[in-house]
């Protein structure tokens, strides 16, 4: 995945984010989880995003970064 795939993917999971907060009104079980998967999948992203950026300003390939695991990304403190 190059770093237009992984923003167009980001914005994807954003627009769909957005839409169900939107719709807060059916704050059901299967919205607030498919909201927190969709909160996870965005921090990966984000995450992988990063370290490509990093290899590519240290002269390393971009492509060797790769997704870690959501229960790695979700445990960063910020």
């Amino acid at each position: 995945m190059d770093e237009q795939d992984l923003l167009e993917r980001i914005q994807s999971l954003v627009e769909e984010e957005h839409h169900l907060r939107d719709t807060s009104a059916d704050s059901s079980d299967d919205n607030r989880a498919r909201l927190a998967h969709l909160e996870a999948q965005l921090d990966q992203c984000w995450d992988l995003l990063r370290q490509r950026r990093a290899k590519k300003k240290v002269g390393e390939n971009p492509n060797d970064a790769e997704a870690r695991p959501i229960s790695e990304v979700e445990g960063y403190r910020q």
